[in-house]
């Protein structure tokens, strides 16, 4: 049977070779590079005497495989890569457990008869208020913080009278000269452990959230 010659790119080696990986067999470098030699043999028992395949595109073909070959391994190299600096990277934020966190969201978790939270200010206001919120949404208290520069600002409620459950929320209103300032509501939390989810790092916090490394503001 005549196999004629095509260019490299639609070579029948490599028609088939994909034909094969795409079945769901295994398809790692090495089984790869032995499908690829024995689809190679027998195009070259069945070519055509009168046209057979010259060597550029022999040449053509065995590149092409070797950079398939490669940059599977260099795709298993980065992979095995990205776990190790996961596992070190959990290994490194270990010392974070027991700490205070700042991430975004307007929560209020309340511990030892104090709730506290923060807010991260566009630019600088004379004026910032936090209502105190139950967990119906009801207003339980507002407090009057006055100026605050921009940046990140925490405060703290007095929770002690407080008596019912859930987790209570706040919301933030900051003005300057009667103009109103962009604010962002920051939850504070304790890390009380340290995971991977997947590729990425994960922190358990003490409400029960958990949040992606990336999330934390800030670490107090």
């Amino acid at each position: 049977m005549a196999i004629n010659s095509t260019s490299p790119v639609s070579s029948p080696v490599l028609q088939n070779l994909q034909a094969n990986t795409t079945s769901g067999e295994k398809t790692d470098a090495a089984s790869q590079q032995d499908r690829f030699m024995k689809l190679l043999v027998a195009q070259l028992n069945n070519q055509d005497p009168m046209n057979p395949m010259d060597n550029a595109q022999l040449t053509s073909q065995t590149a092409q495989i070797s950079t398939v070959s490669g940059i599977e391994q260099l795709n298993n190299s980065v992979l095995a890569m990205a776990k190790q600096f996961s596992s070190m990277q959990m290994m490194q934020s270990a010392p974070m457990i027991g700490h205070d966190v700042l991430t975004i969201g307007n929560t209020l978790s309340v511990s030892d008869g104090r709730a506290n939270g923060g807010v991260e200010l566009a630019s600088a206001a004379d004026k910032v208020s936090v209502q105190i919120l139950s967990p119906g949404g009801q207003l339980l208290d507002t407090l009057d913080l006055g100026g605050m520069a921009a940046g990140r600002q925490q405060f703290s409620w007095d929770a002690s009278k407080y008596t019912g459950g859930g987790n209570l929320s706040f919301k933030v209103t900051a003005s300057n000269a009667g103009q109103a300032v962009p604010t962002t509501a920051l939850a504070r939390d304790t890390i009380s452990s340290v995971g991977t989810d997947g590729s990425a790092m994960s922190l358990a916090l003490k409400s029960g959230a958990t949040v992606r490394y990336e999330q934390i503001k800030a670490v107090l």
